[in-house]
């Protein structure tokens, strides 16, 4: 028995969606949304029905009815910590993405489209590995305030993806071993996934690990509130300039890796200086996320848009090849990931997990 499988990722300015038969593509189609169109809504939540119709339009064009569904998986926001998994879409899950109560992102609405899609296909609604996929290890937690412990916010959708693909490829299961891996995009995570579990990771959404092509990565505590005292920012301001002006972007006015590597290439020696410190930046990660295991790992994984550019892994190889092998996976298949994560459901390999 084969499934059709229909997924949602909703990111800022662009709702991406695909249809899979198993885990195979069939299509996908990222639909752009202007600046102009997103500024008529007054918060994300309110942005659902517009969403909708461009989804259901598109379905229309490619002649699919959504009767046509064995499963509607979104990508999953801002919740509350989780275990990594498959997660049904239930109402305590909604009420908690509608509320925004731990906080606002696009990604919120995965969940919320998925579930009114698949009440009319009467099919299941799913979510997997949200970026509050929450494995650390109670020793990863401590900070040096006990008012701020470290959360975990990360690229957990590909990362654990990525994971489990690299395992199959040397036939071990993923929960035998010990991999690092690092996910290269706007925002950059760096995880150590020990024996199936992410014990140690970066906050990417926050903006701690290595600087990224839009986040500031971790900086000086004291600079900042001095900043913030002789500056007086309005705290979106000052979220923004953490993450989405930060990085490549405060630097170098761009958050393109690969226009930078074009400036390198015609002899920018600020843009090499400013993306070589990047490039260290997530090395001085990869390393220190050998610690939880002592420095036994089974594999290096380089993942994400930017892992696309050899100029990036090569240096990465040159800097921490001496701690294990590396293996890169680039790009994100984020939509793949979600086809996955339901098909693994659907076939009884997975047993879907419920959000309380």
């Amino acid at each position: 028995m084969s499934f059709l499988i229909l997924t949602i990722n909703p990111g800022s300015t662009s709702t991406k969606i695909g249809v899979y038969k198993d885990t195979q593509e069939q299509f996908s189609q990222n639909l752009s949304h202007s600046a102009a169109e997103i500024a008529q809504f007054s918060s994300i939540a309110d942005q659902f029905a517009y969403r909708l119709g461009k989804i259901t339009d598109f379905l229309s064009e490619k002649g699919l009815s959504i009767k046509d569904f064995s499963a509607i998986v979104g990508r999953g926001g801002l919740m509350k910590p989780l275990t990594s998994g498959t997660y049904l879409v239930n109402s305590a899950m909604l009420a908690d993405l509608r509320s925004a109560e731990y906080g606002s992102h696009a990604s919120n609405l995965g969940a919320i489209l998925a579930e009114h899609l698949a009440k009319e296909a009467s099919c299941p609604a799913f979510i997997v590995d949200p970026v509050v996929v929450d494995e650390l290890d109670p020793i990863s937690r401590i900070s040096g305030l006990p008012e701020f412990p470290r959360r975990s916010l990360f690229h957990a959708l590909n990362q654990k993806a990525v994971a489990k693909r690299y395992a199959k490829t040397i036939q071990r299961p993923y929960e035998e071993l010990n991999l690092i891996v690092a996910h290269l995009g706007g925002g950059i995570s760096v995880g150590c996934h020990k024996q199936g579990r992410v014990v140690e990771v970066n906050n990417a959404l926050d903006g701690t690990g290595p600087f990224s092509p839009e986040r500031a990565g971790t900086i000086s505590a004291g600079s900042l509130a001095t900043y913030i005292l002789d500056n007086r920012p309005e705290q979106p301001a000052l979220a923004k300039m953490l993450a989405g002006t930060g990085g490549l972007v405060a630097h170098l006015g761009t958050n393109d890796a690969r226009e930078v590597v074009a400036r390198i290439e015609a002899g920018d020696e600020k843009a090499k200086l400013v993306f070589d410190a990047m490039i260290y930046s997530v090395c001085r990660y990869i390393a220190a996320a050998a610690i939880p295991v002592c420095g036994k790992i089974d594999q290096i994984l380089i993942t994400g848009g930017i892992a696309y550019s050899k100029y990036v892994t090569d240096k990465i190889k040159e800097y921490v090849g001496f701690l294990a092998p590396i293996t890169v996976m680039p790009g994100e298949d984020e939509l793949q990931a979600l086809a996955e994560g339901a098909y693994r459901v659907l076939t009884g390999e997975e047993t879907a997990k419920e959000y309380k």
